[in-house]
């Protein structure tokens, strides 16, 4: 999303969200209806659908703008994705990852950050001296298998109760990216 936003319009996309997510951990997604989101936001129906056409629309929408957000921060090289911020941006979201599981749309939420993602980590690749010899192919084919290996990095994190400190599995995860992209000379 454009960062040249209206600032009242990206409070009502942030009250409406974040409604969102508190009810998808009170109740199953599928029970919810819009005027639940707008009594719990505060914000009218017709403003609603000025910016949605459901809950389905509204949920697409959040998730899709968490992942180009969190995706796109920026990193300082050696770093090919923001990893550790996004294992302190989630560690304490694991009933919503649950809520996830149970609403269906797990796999959905994250083969679209793996996408997101991929996207990132190719730029990065593309500007890497490191990288340098690979052709834009295996970056791009690198870029998606990391992105998909980030993510599995990330549920198996927190489905075994976060076992280590982000910085950690930040390490872990950029010296086995590296590690095999010079293994590609």
């Amino acid at each position: 999303m454009s960062t040249n936003v209206d600032p009242r319009i990206r409070r009502t996309r942030d009250a409406l969200g974040d409604a969102l997510v508190a009810l998808m951990q009170e109740r199953p997604f599928e029970s919810l209806t819009v005027q639940d989101v707008l009594d719990r936001a505060g914000v009218g129906r017709s403003t609603f659908y000025v910016h949605y056409r459901g809950k389905d629309d509204l949920f697409s929408s959040d998730v899709d703008e968490f992942w180009s957000a969190m995706a796109n921060a920026k990193v300082q090289p050696p770093r090919i994705a923001p990893l550790r911020e996004l294992l302190e941006h989630t560690a304490g979201m694991a009933p919503f990852i649950d809520a996830l599981r149970s609403a269906g749309k797990h796999h959905e939420v994250f083969e679209l950050g793996q996408l997101h993602f991929a996207r990132a980590i190719g730029r990065r690749l593309a500007r890497a001296d490191r990288a340098a010899h690979l052709t834009k192919a295996r970056r791009d084919a690198l870029a998606f298998a990391q992105a998909g290996a980030m993510l599995a990095l990330l549920d198996w994190w927190l489905t075994h109760g976060q076992p280590m400190p982000p910085a950690d599995a930040d390490e872990l995860f950029h010296r086995a990216f590296w590690s095999g992209v010079e293994s590609l000379r």
